[in-house]
């Protein structure tokens, strides 16, 4: 059933309503909404509704969720972890199609409706991670909405055929291209990043490069990139996820490279991690930068930790750029909602008519006290059908 009248809510500013949804879509909010005859109703009791949450920057395919606990013994440099990961993948036969499956299933479970996945394209495994988050992507479908990324975690230009089996993969339904480091990874940036917009080009795809790349050197790599995001007309299109040269450079070049990040409307993702330099929240919101949040990895080869909740991630945003008054905290949760919806081009998004119907109530005040307290998920409701209750998928969803 995706008609629903949810009944006395508390609104993020405030206002009590109610939420009377229609085919998976909000009809009307407002007081003292009637439904048609035959409409379930469910109580809200006063509680805060938010919209579905929205998950920036996953890697579905990698975890190890609902699977033994993996013994991390991985050397620290980032090419440990990438040969690492590959080696086990291949060893142990991870099965993409079922952890991924799970892991969306857990977030959906708090709150997540929305979810930009980068996918491991590379000469070892080829598409068959790719085509198992797309397997995952099926079997969700209508309850959550999953973006696929082509990344090639590997290395583009390092590994010859990479480029053909990104081509492949854009052809195959994946919804972006990703790329990794053209500097520190592929040695040769211009060229790296030549062949990645030509294939989006090519596709009419947006895309999504991982800079992990510090300082002034990450710098370099992005004045290259936004380049080429003029030249071919991609404003709005590119996402920098991590962009941790963006915590590292002077004010002055800082100043530069956001101004021109804002002219060409391109997003920034940050997982906010304790252990890097990152952007910071405050200075992209000023200059006009989309910034929005995700986890990266969850539970994987690289990375013991991670949760399946939004909430949570907006609360480590807040910590990690001191983000206190509660109007602050705000932008925090637009990091994991609204702003992740439009940098990521999920359509149709937020508390208002016509939206698609992902609707979550939590037990808080308002939004402040809910990501700083994760409050608890007392409904979710995803395309106007309740998925779960009180943290627990109900049987169907999860069958």
């Amino acid at each position: 059933m995706t008609d629903l009248l949810l009944n006395n809510v508390r609104l993020p500013d405030g206002t009590a309503a109610d939420v009377l949804v229609s085919r998976g879509r909000i009809e009307r909010i407002g007081p003292n909404l009637q439904a048609p005859a035959g409409v379930p109703h469910e109580a809200g009791d006063g509680a805060l509704l938010l919209p579905g949450l929205v998950e920036g920057h996953t890697h579905l395919d990698k975890t190890t969720w609902d699977s033994p606990w993996y013994v991390n013994q991985v050397g620290p440099a980032l090419t440990d972890r990438i040969d690492n990961e590959r080696a086990w993948r291949a060893a142990s036969g991870h099965d993409a199609a079922a952890h991924s499956r799970a892991l969306a299933l857990a977030f959906l479970r708090e709150g997540t409706t929305r979810i930009r996945s980068h996918v491991d394209v590379d000469t070892d495994a080829g598409l068959r991670h790719l085509d198992g988050v797309h397997q995952t992507r099926e079997a969700l479908a209508g309850q959550v909405e999953i973006q696929t990324v082509a990344f090639p975690q590997s290395g583009l230009l390092i590994r010859p055929g990479t480029a053909a089996l990104l081509d492949q993969a854009l052809a195959q339904g994946a919804d972006v291209l990703g790329g990794l480091d053209p500097s520190a990874i592929d040695r040769d940036p211009a060229q790296s990043l030549d062949v990645l917009f030509g294939l989006a080009d090519k596709h009419g795809k947006p895309i999504d490069i991982h800079l992990h790349e510090p300082g002034d050197l990450g710098a370099f790599t992005l004045d290259l990139i936004l380049d080429r995001t003029q030249a071919l007309g991609l404003a709005g299109r590119v996402v920098i996820s991590h962009a941790f040269c963006l915590g590292a450079v002077d004010a002055k070049r800082l100043d530069g490279l956001l101004k021109r990040m804002a002219a060409l409307d391109v997003a920034v993702l940050t997982t906010a991690p304790p252990s890097r330099p990152v952007p910071a929240v405050r200075a992209c919101r000023e200059a006009g930068v989309t910034i929005f949040g995700g986890n990266d990895g969850i539970r994987d080869t690289w990375t013991p930790y991670g949760s399946p909740d939004m909430l949570a991630r907006a609360m480590m945003i807040g910590l990690r750029n001191d983000l206190r008054r509660d109007d602050e905290v705000q932008w925090a949760f637009d990091c994991v909602s609204a702003g992740a919806a439009r940098a990521c081009g999920f359509a149709d998004y937020g508390l208002t008519p016509g939206a698609r119907a992902d609707l979550v109530l939590v037990q808080a005040s308002g939004v402040a006290e809910a990501v700083a307290q994760r409050a608890p998920r007392r409904l979710v409701v995803s395309g106007g059908r309740v998925v779960a209750r009180h943290g627990q998928l109900l049987g169907d969803v999860a069958a």
